[in-house]
């Protein structure tokens, strides 16, 4: 990462305090990309994490509603709750309001599993911050939640993944 930022308004020795919005977005996916790879729980890929992580914050969802939030197309939905479903993760229920619907639900183990990719997660952030200095852990812990209160007050619909809650 030091490397990519060197001269950048990010570097440290630089003379412009200001950070770019193009440096705060290298830094940012250097950090997603980071913390998502510290989460090996389950084995999962990343789509499968994803789609997990939704079930479980929001609950039983149609396959065709969790397509589209995940932004895939609806065959390649059906293959990953198919892997998951295999792998007892998921599984699949019919809609009581629309008893020609099916709806796709986390089970016990698939929530068990997306606790632990999220404590990994949570870890790796902690060290992480553990590198910055006093300065710098207490502006990440404004900034980070000033932007996820951003989010979930102008965007709403993009600001799922910031609950905490885990639904059974």
């Amino acid at each position: 990462m030091h490397e990519r930022l060197m001269g950048s308004s990010l570097d440290p020795d630089s003379s412009s305090p200001q950070a770019s919005a193009e440096d705060l977005n290298i830094a940012l996916e250097q950090m997603v990309r980071y913390v998502r790879r510290s989460a090996t729980a389950g084995g999962l890929s990343t789509a499968a994490s994803s789609a997990l992580g939704r079930l479980g914050r929001e609950g039983p969802q149609r396959l065709t509603e969790l397509a589209r939030a995940e932004n895939v197309s609806q065959p390649n939905m059906t293959q990953l709750v198919t892997r998951m479903e295999r792998a007892g993760l998921v599984r699949r229920t019919a809609d009581r309001t629309d008893g020609r619907g099916v709806l796709v639900e986390a089970t016990d183990t698939g929530l068990e599993v997306f606790r632990q990719r999220r404590a990994e997660r949570a870890r790796a952030l902690g060290r992480l911050v553990g590198e910055l200095s006093e300065a710098e852990r207490h502006a990440v812990r404004i900034a980070l939640p000033a932007l996820a209160r951003a989010i979930a007050e102008n965007h709403p619909n993009a600001g799922t993944e910031t609950s905490g809650e885990i639904r059974k």
